[in-house]
């Protein structure tokens, strides 16, 4: 493959993976939402989307009248995409580097400070006066924990408030680091490695291959 083609598609997914990695061999569990969790991965692949799908299917006349720009309306089409699919998806919350077990105990003190009617059935909790019903789904290998919304009808306010509540309780908390993670970071970093050694080993074609990208 062109080392600039390699260099555009793996670089972002290597990044996302260093990120990841150094999540997972951080001391405490690392809480965020499902629509970044989501648009950290649509990011990730954006590389793959310019040398794939992108560049197979990019219209030659947009490309003759817009010229290099054509990449920028192309990126911002896919953020759109990827932006509709945020939107639509129902609250959910993701806890990096914990188990189901040492999760539990601090959701149920935020869902006592937050809704003293929540009940609890198994891994999933009914708060009545926030508009709240949630699982928790674990998965093992990586060591996180999704909270997902059952049901369509959310408060999302009240998923706002739980996510600030949970958020500042976990920070209280500490874990062990996942080997998870460092089998991430030393992927990511053999990524970039291999890149960059492609690139000096033939920085020519590399910038071939960009003039041909920016010139139509």
């Amino acid at each position: 493959m062109n080392p600039l083609h390699l260099c555009i598609a793996l670089c972002p997914l290597a990044a996302y993976m260093f990120l990841l990695g150094a999540i997972n061999l951080s001391r405490r569990p690392f809480l965020t939402t499902g629509g970044r969790d989501s648009y950290a991965l649509g990011v990730a692949v954006v590389g793959l989307m310019i040398a794939g799908p992108m560049k197979l299917f990019l219209p030659d006349n947009a490309a003759a009248l817009f010229g290099p720009y054509i990449w920028l309306l192309m990126l911002s089409l896919y953020f759109l995409a990827v932006t509709f699919w945020v939107l639509m998806e129902k609250p959910r919350l993701v806890v990096f580097n914990s188990t189901i077990d040492q999760l539990k105990p601090v959701l149920r003190r935020v869902a006592n400070e937050l809704d003293p009617e929540a009940r609890w059935s198994g891994d999933a909790i009914l708060f009545p006066t926030l508009g709240i019903h949630l699982v928790l789904e674990e998965s093992t290998a990586m060591r996180n924990v999704q909270i997902n919304s059952v049901g369509s009808r959310q408060d999302f306010l009240s998923w706002r408030r739980l996510e600030l509540a949970l958020g500042g309780a976990l920070r209280r908390e500490t874990t062990t680091p996942n080997p998870y993670g460092g089998i991430l970071l030393t992927i990511a970093v053999s990524i970039t490695v291999v890149v960059f050694l492609q690139l000096l080993r033939r920085p020519d074609l590399a910038a071939l291959e960009w003039r041909e990208l920016m010139m139509f």
